[in-house]
């Protein structure tokens, strides 16, 4: 133990585990933020409406069918069984535009939105209504009804249904027993009965809905167009299907989608009576299906906050112990070029001030904007390392470099949670160019010879004292 460089990595390997522990600490109580971000989140569903789906509309019809089997004593019995057919529009058209209503739950912003739809379907002459069974004849069928299912219709502010022009009333719930939720219309209009009339019948809905952070739609259309225009300048488009055509800009966006039956298999999947699945948060509405191949095929927007201060800020911890190793090695080259003395509680010190930058990019973020806090934490810590290291480092001259490598650090890990597809190839370069530049600088140091100092090193003189001797 008489070997000082051995003394200083082992005190400084206990420095490093008290500051990880410190980092674990603040990473805490970043997720613990995410989470009642999250919570806020679910709180403005629970109260006015969740993401939406649209479905169809399509025109369904339940139906009892006889079947015929023998019971355990083997006695031949009949039971009647319940179905659905359906006849599903040759044309579906959406003309949509989301104005956004910001909701707040304390310090914690919600992208909410009123969505205004037209939407137009078309059923050609001849679409029969189809479905079950196989070889067991219909006993009997209800009247078709028109079916619209929506994920969230709590969120319906109006509601209007004309069939070939003719107004009709609409009614809650849909009757169905895996997509229970939206609105019907059990009178229609005269001969409107599924594709037995010889003129094609036209459908119309015009629709006021609330949502939350997400719309998307269900392609059921023999040919489905989709038109859609926001007040959102960040769109992040998903599904299935992405947009045809789309313009992005600080007003807003539009889009377009162009999906024929061809290329698409929720026409199958609605009539199999497959899953709804989310494409974003959870929906509260309908029960989701594990595996893709078993969900209903959508496509939308979510309308996304890129700058987000919480998934920022939780990136920007994960760098928190590389942060602290590369100061550690910048102060170490100090110490070995400039033959210092810098004590380990020093140590601990300056790496203390870089865990509480995190804790203060968090914390400043949700009051001031991720951008605003990052650059006033950072100059914080900046001043206060520079004014420090300039004291344990013996001059000023020592302390502004010091000061200006922590500044770089801080601007390279800014860059870095800008980045998304490249950041781990830029954080790969700077790290072999900060491995260079260290291998570079200390290529005709003595470690033996570094190491065997027993008698101690006169301490560095203070800025103050270096100044007073120059007076």
């Amino acid at each position: 133990m008489k070997n000082r460089l051995v003394q200083k990595a082992l005190s400084l390997a206990i420095t490093m585990a008290l500051l990880m522990v410190a980092l674990m600490m603040i990473s805490d109580v970043v997720r613990d933020r995410i989470y009642n971000r999250d919570r806020a989140v679910q709180s403005v569903v629970n109260s006015t409406a969740g993401p939406q789906t649209l479905f169809g509309p399509v025109l369904a019809q339940r139906c009892t069918r006889e079947v015929s089997g023998k019971d355990s004593e083997g006695r031949v019995e009949t039971r009647l069984v319940s179905f659905q057919r359906y006849a599903l529009p040759d044309e579906l058209s959406h003309q949509t535009r989301a104005e956004m209503q910001p909701r707040a739950r304390g310090l914690y912003q919600v992208n909410t939105f009123l969505m205004h739809d037209k939407l137009v379907a078309r059923f050609a002459p001849g679409n029969q209504l189809q479905g079950k069974p196989e070889g067991s004849a219909v006993r009997h069928c209800d009247a078709p009804r028109l079916v619209l299912p929506l994920s969230d219709p709590r969120g319906i502010r109006s509601a209007t249904l004309q069939v070939d022009g003719k107004p009709l009333p609409l009614e809650p719930g849909t009757g169905h027993s895996v997509y229970p939720r939206g609105l019907q219309s059990k009178t229609l209009a005269a001969g409107a009965s599924g594709g037995d009339s010889n003129a094609t019948m036209e459908v119309v809905v015009l629709l006021q809905l609330m949502g939350t952070e997400r719309v998307a739609f269900v392609p059921l259309g023999g040919t489905n167009q989709v038109s859609m225009q926001a007040d959102w300048p960040h769109p992040s488009f998903g599904g299935n299907f992405l947009p045809l055509g789309r313009e992005v800009s600080e007003q807003g966006f539009t889009a377009s989608w162009s999906i024929p039956a061809l290329a698409s298999s929720a026409r199958q999947a609605f009539v199999q009576e497959r899953s709804l699945c989310s494409l974003g948060i959870a929906d509260t509405s309908y029960a989701y299906a594990a595996e893709e191949s078993q969900c209903l095929e959508q496509f939308g927007t979510s309308f996304i906050d890129p700058v987000n201060p919480y998934s920022l800020s939780d990136r920007a911890t994960k760098y928190g112990v590389l942060f602290v190793v590369l100061t550690f090695v910048a102060v170490a080259m100090f110490e070995v070029l400039k033959k210092l003395r810098v004590h380990p509680v020093q140590y601990l010190l300056v790496g203390s001030a870089l865990c509480i930058f995190f804790l203060l990019l968090i914390s400043l973020s949700e009051h001031l904007g991720f951008t605003q806090a990052y650059a006033i934490g950072a100059g914080a810590c900046v001043l206060l390392l520079g004014y420090y290291a300039s004291h344990i480092l013996g001059s000023l001259r020592r302390g502004l470099p010091f000061a200006a490598l922590i500044a770089v650090m801080y601007g390279l890990l800014f860059v870095l949670l800008q980045l998304e597809q490249t950041a781990l190839a830029v954080g790969s370069l700077a790290l072999f160019a900060v491995l260079a530049i260290v291998m570079v600088a200390t290529r005709k140091v003595d470690w033996y010879a570094f190491g065997k100092g027993d008698n101690p090193e006169p301490a560095p003189k203070t800025w103050a004292q270096g100044l007073q001797e120059r007076a």
